[in-house]
């Protein structure tokens, strides 16, 4: 179905309050650096900016996403509380990065994060860049590959394994963030969720609130 066109303004990036020094240490990657408020819908960081700082979500969610040329908006990835973000191949963003709701960040230079003496640190950092890109080939495939069921179901299992919270969701993006992230129209996210709550599959308690009943037929709907 072809996405209906989306112009998004520019938005006027407000400078957060004063960082405060803080250290991050995760399973993952050791963070050293200032924390960054961040309002709903403000910008992180905007496509073709410095990539010189890298980004990990202490609370809240961001949404990564580009324009296309007529004004049609693709949302790449989510960011949730636990995710580093901001890491590029070159010296500039290839996306836009903007809040999802009021949100925390720890912010810290890319060069901290490059330094060839520390191994494990060199190899903390490709193990975070190869998740990404397993994750970019996933939903490419998504995208490509699956019918509009399929990956609405697909996406409901996965924010329920990243957010950690069982059966019961509470999503931080709109149903528009989730009809840009899946390349379909919001209609059809509403008719999807609908239909998979007809069949049992789930139950919305709200428009973001939803209780995944079958969880294992999900699953099979989108393997």
């Amino acid at each position: 179905m072809q996405m209906q066109p989306i112009l998004v303004p520019r938005r006027l990036y407000q400078a957060p309050p004063p960082p405060i020094a803080r250290q991050v240490e995760t399973d993952e990657i050791r963070l050293i650096g200032v924390t960054m408020h961040v309002s709903r819908d403000q910008e992180v960081f905007g496509e073709g900016e410095p990539a010189d700082q890298v980004y990990k979500v202490v609370r809240g969610a961001v949404r990564g996403f580009r324009v296309l040329s007529d004004g049609r908006r693709q949302i790449c990835d989510f960011y949730l509380p636990g995710d580093v973000f901001g890491i590029e191949p070159s010296d500039e963003h290839r996306i836009t990065a903007e809040a999802l709701t009021d949100t925390v960040l720890v912010v810290a230079r890319r060069s901290a994060l490059g330094d060839e003496s520390d191994g494990a640190a060199s190899r903390r950092l490709w193990a975070l860049a190869m998740n990404e890109l397993r994750r970019s080939q996933d939903h490419a495939l998504t995208l490509g590959r699956r019918s509009a069921s399929e990956r609405v179901a697909n996406f409901l299992v996965d924010m329920a394994e990243r957010l950690g919270g069982g059966e019961n969701l509470e999503l931080p993006m709109s149903r528009q963030d989730i009809a840009d992230y899946l390349g379909l129209t919001i209609e059809t996210v509403s008719r999807t969720l609908t239909q998979l709550q007809v069949s049992g599959m789930i139950k919305m308690a709200g428009c973001r609130s939803i209780h995944l009943r079958k969880p294992r037929a999900l699953t099979e709907l989108c393997a």
